[in-house]
């Protein structure tokens, strides 16, 4: 029989939200964006590598620059 558990290296929907201090409905939009790729599981029960959301953690956390530094002077 085959095990459900999830490997140590990829976590679930649930796992990954709690990480990105984000709810998991908000995990499954990033995927539909394109921003997180699952690695897994079922579709039903997708497993995400924990490299790809410790990425996306750290460039959430970066802040944005300055405003003036967006506008480009012509």
């Amino acid at each position: 029989m085959e095990s459900h558990a999830t490997p140590s290296y990829r976590c679930t929907t649930r796992e990954a939200a709690a990480l990105l201090g984000i709810q998991p409905g908000s995990v499954r939009q990033l995927v539909r964006r394109g921003r997180l790729k699952r690695s897994g599981g079922t579709p039903r029960n997708p497993w995400y590598a924990l490299s790809d959301v410790a990425a996306l953690h750290a460039e959430r956390q970066q802040p944005a620059p300055p405003l003036d530094a967006q506008v480009s002077t012509v």
